[in-house]
């Protein structure tokens, strides 16, 4: 360890225009310096006997912020341009580009990760899909009161307000088609808009978007919370497989109670657009069933209840892929679940518009 040196001295005067020091300049004097020589703007250093690196880095300060050094020797000048150089420089800013490269750069960032985001929802398709092989191949390896409990909470608890929701989209439905059809004379065709819309494509669309906000936060959350809580980890070591006892019946629940919650969707919206038909125009239920019954094909049933299944995978496998990402915190837990939301949301309905031009160009 460094010991104070012996009576360290270090006299300053002023002499003509300058302060003049003399004595030693180290890092045991430098507080003896006087408040004069802050405002000096030329130093006198010929009197100075020895500096050291504390001192060459004061008086490299100095020298930096304009003020002028005299009569340093050879040796003290080389200390002091070797503490210059060794004097840390302020980083320089880049250039930054040009609107044009920002655009293209943020671009190009944007679409990596969304091909990222793509192939890791593809794997956990894929280990949604290995995880059904497995336990068809091995029953016993299969947790049916998973399923079964998945299958209350996705599907029977979502029923009254699917439900209701339906049966207030077929009201809106009736009742606006009543509005500009009787203009023309034909009120009799709300019950083609209604029974086309539902059946075909609002009844299973705006399920699913409802399935997607009630079914991929909890998914997430569920999943994210044993994340956070290492319950994973402990599945791991104890030898389960996660993809057995967490993806499966999550994502199986959902591909079965769907449809169902699709079929009791149309139901609600026919009947609501009923009700609304015969309180409006005054179309009496028999007529609404017999027209119903004679011009609406099955073929838009089909539609709407094929489409189910699909949507059920992409809401179950963003729900569960978001809950895997969650991290050690509970800010981590917020912002994936509200990210599978959005993402289930806007998945399926890019889903429904893509069958929508499928079965189109198939004529359904």
């Amino acid at each position: 360890m460094a010991s104070h040196p012996p009576d360290p001295r270090l006299v300053a005067t002023v002499a003509d225009d300058a302060l003049r020091l003399e004595g030693e300049l180290t890092v045991w004097t430098l507080g003896q310096l006087p408040p004069e020589v802050e405002k000096a703007q030329r130093l006198d250093l010929s009197g100075l006997s020895r500096i050291d690196t504390a001192a060459a880095w004061y008086l490299t300060g100095r020298k930096r912020e304009g003020v002028q050094l005299d009569g340093l020797t050879e040796a003290q000048a080389r200390l002091l341009e070797t503490v210059r150089q060794a004097w840390p420089q302020p980083e320089t800013e880049p250039a930054r580009p040009s609107g044009w490269h920002q655009l293209l750069e943020r671009t190009g960032r944007r679409v990596a990760a969304f091909m990222v985001y793509m192939r890791e929802i593809a794997e956990y398709l894929g280990r949604f899909l290995a995880a059904l092989a497995r336990g068809i191949r091995h029953p016993g390896d299969f947790r049916l009161t998973s399923l079964v409990w998945h299958c209350q909470e996705t599907g029977l608890r979502a029923v009254p307000i699917v439900a209701l929701m339906s049966f207030l989209i077929g009201v809106v439905l009736a009742f606006q088609g009543a509005v500009q059809l009787r203009q023309l004379g034909a009120e009799i065709f709300v019950i083609d808009l209604i029974a086309i819309s539902i059946l075909r494509e609002l009844g299973i669309l705006l399920t699913a978007i409802i399935v997607a906000g009630r079914t991929a936060s909890a998914l997430t959350a569920s999943i994210g919370s044993m994340k956070m809580n290492e319950e994973i980890d402990a599945m791991r070591t104890l030898g389960l497989n996660p993809d057995m006892v967490l993806i499966l019946p999550r994502v199986l629940a959902l591909v079965i109670t769907l449809p169902i919650l699709g079929l009791i969707s149309n139901i609600s919206g026919l009947i609501g657009g009923a009700l609304m038909s015969w309180i409006e125009l005054g179309i009496s239920p028999s007529t609404f069933r017999y027209r119903l019954l004679a011009e609406t094909s099955v073929d838009h049933v089909i539609v709407g209840i094929s489409k189910a299944p699909i949507f059920a995978l992409i809401i179950g496998v963003i729900g569960c892929h978001a809950g895997m990402r969650v991290g050690k915190d509970a800010e981590s837990l917020g912002a994936e679940t509200s990210r599978a939301v959005v993402n289930a949301i806007f998945a399926v309905i890019v889903a429904d518009a893509l069958f929508s031009i499928f079965f189109a160009e198939v004529g359904l």
